[in-house]
């Protein structure tokens, strides 16, 4: 079954739609790459997937060991690399909204923010730094 229908907008823009449920992602080429960086690049919906996937996750095993991440904010930066470009790093910052997490609780959230399926579908070679901030 098809997830996704991506049509090309002209002038470096693509539309995403999610067909289960019509949601529509604008890209646009990031400003270093001949665009005009007024919506995600697709390198950004790279990161942001990265965040998402993981917070997913998290919030799963949160749920199911009985604790809340509700709202945990994720900040991811991108470094490019270039021949061919590419994302060589991701740098994600996760920030739990309190600092009350037990040590079990804190290595749930662990093994759960590397387990996600997009973590675990990137190369070996793509970099990922991660920080975990408790308490904001």
């Amino acid at each position: 079954m098809e997830t996704v229908k991506t049509t090309y907008l002209g002038n470096l823009r693509t539309e995403a739609i999610h067909l289960q449920s019509s949601t529509k992602i604008i890209t646009d080429a990031p400003t270093d790459n001949h665009g005009k960086g007024e919506a995600f690049s697709p390198t950004d919906l790279f990161a942001a997937s990265y965040a998402s996937c993981a917070l997913t996750i998290i919030g799963i095993a949160a749920n199911t060991h009985g604790f809340n991440i509700d709202g945990t904010v994720v900040k991811t930066s991108k470094i490019m690399g270039e021949n061919p470009r590419r994302i060589v790093e991701l740098i994600v910052e996760f920030s739990f909204p309190h600092n009350n997490y037990n040590e079990k609780e804190r290595k749930i959230i662990e093994a759960a923010m590397k387990g996600c399926p997009v973590a675990n579908s990137l190369p070996a070679e793509l970099k990922i730094t991660r920080t975990l901030k408790f308490g904001g």
